[in-house]
């Protein structure tokens, strides 16, 4: 897995229409807490950045989000990987990492806020290797040209881990199968197995019930 700080972004501070990037720091205290509150999704001390979507924290450079994220740089670190596409941008975390590694040419991110876009956007768009799409994934995933075909595809275009997120995933993923050499989405692991343990527990309790 690629270090903490490979990940960690730096783009500015700023507010849009009710989106906004900001700095926060978690003292000793308070990292204390998450710790007890998430468990493994605790946070260390530090300072961080977030994408605040309203009243709602849509992702954060913490180090739970950054590892969630570990197999698309597992793949991006790739010296055969210089196509990437990334749907949904928000802070840019693997557009970073995708940037700091010479073999990659291009990387492809749609984004369906135009919010997100103007805020976060310009720190990435410098890069000529960059090109950001401001459009739906879904409306974007039939709409390429004939041809196009990327090493790496990351999916992450959701706020919450939550299991209704499946479909959603399975659709981009049948969408992109011939497109990609390999291709991946946010939390699909967690809920993967969130499922089984689900399912494993029905079937426990209908063996049970009799």
């Amino acid at each position: 897995m690629a270090g903490w700080d490979s990940l960690k972004v730096a783009v500015p501070e700023g507010e849009l229409d009710g989106v906004a990037v900001e700095r926060f720091s978690v003292d000793e205290e308070a990292s204390r807490w998450t710790y007890l509150r998430e468990g493994g999704r605790g946070v260390p001390p530090g300072t961080y950045t977030r994408l605040r979507v309203g009243k709602f924290t849509w992702m954060s450079d913490t180090p739970a989000e950054i590892l969630d994220h570990w197999p698309a740089t597992d793949q991006i670190r790739k010296p055969r990987t210089e196509r990437v596409l990334i749907n949904g941008l928000g802070l840019g975390m693997i557009v970073k990492f995708a940037l700091e590694q010479e073999h990659v040419k291009h990387v492809d991110v749609v984004e369906i806020d135009e919010r997100i876009v103007k805020l976060v956007g310009p720190t990435y768009a410098a890069d000529e290797r960059v090109t950001i799409h401001r459009a739906d994934a879904f409306d974007k995933m039939v709409e390429w040209p004939r041809n196009s075909h990327w090493d790496v595809v990351w999916h992450d275009i959701w706020r919450d881990i939550d299991l209704d997120n499946m479909p959603a995933i399975a659709t981009l993923k049948r969408s992109y199968a011939r497109r990609s050499g390999w291709q991946g989405a946010w939390s699909q692991d967690i809920l993967t197995r969130q499922r089984d343990r689900e399912r494993r527990v029905d079937k426990r309790l209908e063996e049970f019930m009799g």
